[in-house]
């Protein structure tokens, strides 16, 4: 079975464009299950949750957890609008997650090739095959415009 990997980034755009009209960083994640399934959406909430942890990919891997009852998302695939961070890809080593599927670079902390490479860091008990780039100019766009209109104000 061969994954769309652009229909699965659309549903993390919708999920920034979200993030984006509660004055949030516009980033977006879904992840699904090796079936296509989805088992979870998300966005950034870190200021609406008061909670610096609340990135789209971990509030995305919380939610699949309590849906699967196990923390361990083997054979996941997660999308995420932009690389995730090194905290986020330190949670996805966590819950081994199987794929993680990008849309734009963040050369500022980036851990899926940007900075460092933490899926494919021999030195960690899993690896992650990371894929980036997917809708990668709409993606970056979103970022763009969210960072022009906060510098406005």
């Amino acid at each position: 079975m061969e994954v769309n990997d652009a229909k699965w980034m659309e549903i993390a755009l919708a999920q920034a464009q979200k993030a984006f009209a509660m004055a949030e960083v516009p980033i977006g994640a879904v992840l699904i299950d090796p079936n296509e399934r989805r088992r979870a959406t998300a966005c950034n909430q870190v200021i609406t949750r008061n909670d610096a942890t609340a990135h789209a990919e971990i509030l995305a891997l919380r939610q699949a957890s309590q849906i699967t009852g196990n923390y361990r998302l083997l054979e996941g695939t997660l999308y995420v609008t932009v690389e995730p961070c090194v905290m986020c890809m330190g949670a996805l080593l966590h819950a081994r997650v199987k794929r993680v599927v990008f849309g734009a670079r963040d050369p500022k902390w980036g851990a899926a090739g940007s900075l460092y490479h933490f899926g494919r860091d021999g030195r960690f008990n899993h690896t992650i095959e990371v894929t980036g780039g997917i809708l990668e100019e709409p993606c970056k766009a979103l970022m763009q415009t969210f960072f022009k209109e906060r510098r406005k104000r």
